[in-house]
């Protein structure tokens, strides 16, 4: 059931990362291209979540790729506040 959940997770992720990324290229706005970024992070964490077949506790080098990609969100939201002033 966990591994189902991760892939229902992993397929939501890369949808949102595909209309982000649509958005990017119709308004040119870097914040869809840093999100579709981050998105894509989360579904590539989630497959390799599933593929090796990690313990919560035993491996936390995967979860590297998460923190990596809510870094990147907090990058992308101060350099949209930061264009505005």
């Amino acid at each position: 059931m966990g591994a189902f959940l991760s892939g229902a997770i992993m397929m939501g992720c890369f949808v949102v990362a595909t209309f982000f990324w649509r958005f990017w290229r119709r308004t040119t706005d870097r914040l869809f291209a840093w999100f579709a970024l981050c998105f894509f992070l989360l579904g590539v964490e989630r497959l390799a979540l599933v593929l090796t077949d990690v313990s919560e506790t035993g491996t936390p080098w995967i979860y590297i790729l998460r923190l990596i990609a809510f870094a990147l969100i907090a990058v992308a939201i101060i350099e949209k506040n930061r264009q505005r002033t």
